[in-house]
């Protein structure tokens, strides 16, 4: 190891990659932005010639979408930044490889009182 090296080497995890290197350089979402609780599923298979030209941290994203999940816990699943999982996410969406559901803002749910009239109705049955 040369003079130096060792400040760049986690002896755990390797050398450190920093996180404008895998997205880069960008450092926001293109199009629209994902919420944190933004679900997101994996579509179409998983050996697509297109995935062959996946970086190897677009792959571990695009395996923690197999199966629907927020755009938080991918983020954890992979162990990297939330705005590096954004960044990837939203790549990975402009390709097709992924859909993205927003969840409901608080315009889009019904009212208090229709719920509570539901539940009553529901409790009268």
């Amino acid at each position: 190891m040369k003079d130096g090296e060792e400040r760049w080497l986690d002896q755990d995890a390797g050398p450190v990659v920093r996180p404008y290197t895998i997205t880069r350089g960008r450092t926001r979402v293109t199009g629209e932005q994902l919420d944190l609780l933004a679900t997101v599923i994996a579509v179409g298979p998983a050996d697509s010639s297109v995935t062959a030209e996946l970086t190897p941290e677009q792959s571990r994203i695009l395996d923690a979408c197999r199966r629907p999940a927020s755009v938080a816990e991918v983020a954890s699943e992979v162990d990297l930044p939330l705005t590096v999982v954004r960044i990837l996410l939203s790549d990975l969406r402009k390709q097709g490889l992924i859909r993205v559901r927003q969840p409901a803002r608080a315009a889009q749910m019904p009212a208090p009182s229709l719920l509570r009239e539901v539940i009553q109705g529901l409790k009268a049955l």
